[in-house]
């Protein structure tokens, strides 16, 4: 059975959705961009990474499954690992395979897993019915060439009698200086135009993207109930696990002898849906420390410790 869809179902509506024994996919938001040499406009999206040292069960990926194809949990988790099994033989005899709709990995000269995420699918809700566009560039340039072709045209007529014709000499210089001044508040005039109708087209544009993001929006059939993850701290999402314990005796033993190891972040959670008592070393604002912390404790004390990200 494939999992694809169901990994591609759950990146819709959660920030990591793990593939237990393989590895998970993050998701990261990215504002709306502008390419100014295209005059592209790109809306809001999620970027979609891969990281594969996060590969313990944490139950997500295999309740949809289970709920979706109406098994039960352990089946829903022995296909999970039956089809992980034939990712791996893929990328070993093959050098590479495809997630539908979620991206590609392969395996660069050291062996090393490398994912490409696709382009063509967004995953924020909030973007949903949003596309890139092109805007026609703004021409500033066109009046200021046709008020200097204007001003070298200008004829200046000059007589050889300057006595008999003084009169006309000096009304023709009038007529110049006339025309140069109109050139130049004429030049003003239609730079400030131009301003003003780019300056209209921008606030245009922008009030355009702003009503597309407000008025859209994305439906779901047979919505997935929500998975609440207990997180320390909203400021502090990314959280090294020391293990989750069916027993909170044995709990809160691991929590006692993390502190008296010099743990000083040391935590205990409250007890997740399937009744287990998590334990941390401690919990971090960005994924970077978090992830540099689980590889130092992993060298230092406990090789199994995993990275527990909050649920959007």
């Amino acid at each position: 059975m494939k999992i694809e869809q169901y990994i591609s179902q759950l990146l819709y509506r959660y920030q990591c959705v793990t593939v237990p024994g393989f590895g998970a996919f993050l998701t990261e938001l990215q504002s709306a961009q502008v390419d100014e040499n295209s005059h592209s406009f790109y809306p809001p999206k999620k970027m979609v990474s891969f990281n594969p040292f996060i590969k313990n069960n944490d139950g997500l990926l295999a309740n949809h499954l289970a709920e979706a194809e109406k098994i039960s949990y352990e089946i829903a988790v022995s296909i999970i690992q039956n089809e992980v099994s034939h990712w791996k033989t893929k990328i070993q005899e093959f050098g590479s395979f495809s997630v539908k709709n979620v991206g590609d990995f392969s395996l660069n000269s050291e062996k090393n897993i490398v994912f490409v995420p696709v382009d063509q699918i967004n995953y924020l809700t909030a973007s949903f019915g949003l596309s890139s566009f092109i805007s026609p560039s703004v021409k500033r340039e066109v009046y200021k060439e046709d008020i200097q072709q204007l001003e070298e045209k200008a004829p200046i007529i000059f007589t050889p009698d300057r006595r008999r014709n003084y009169s006309v000499l000096k009304y023709a210089a009038i007529f110049l200086l006339s025309a140069g001044v109109a050139g130049t508040v004429g030049y003003k005039y239609y730079e400030n135009k131009i301003a003003q109708e780019t300056l209209i087209v921008e606030t245009n544009v922008q009030k355009k993207i702003n009503q597309k993001i407000q008025e859209a929006t994305f439906y779901i059939s047979n919505p997935l109930p929500a998975v609440t993850l207990s997180v320390p701290s909203e400021n502090t999402p990314y959280c090294v696990v020391a293990g989750a314990f069916r027993i909170e005796s044995n709990a809160e033993e691991q929590y006692q002898r993390l502190l008296k190891l010099g743990f000083k972040k040391a935590k205990r959670l409250a007890p997740n849906k399937h009744g287990l008592f998590p334990v941390l070393y401690g919990s971090y604002s960005t994924y970077s420390e978090a992830h540099q912390a689980m590889k130092d404790i992993q060298k230092l004390d406990n090789k199994d410790a995993w990275l527990l990200i909050e649920a959007l």
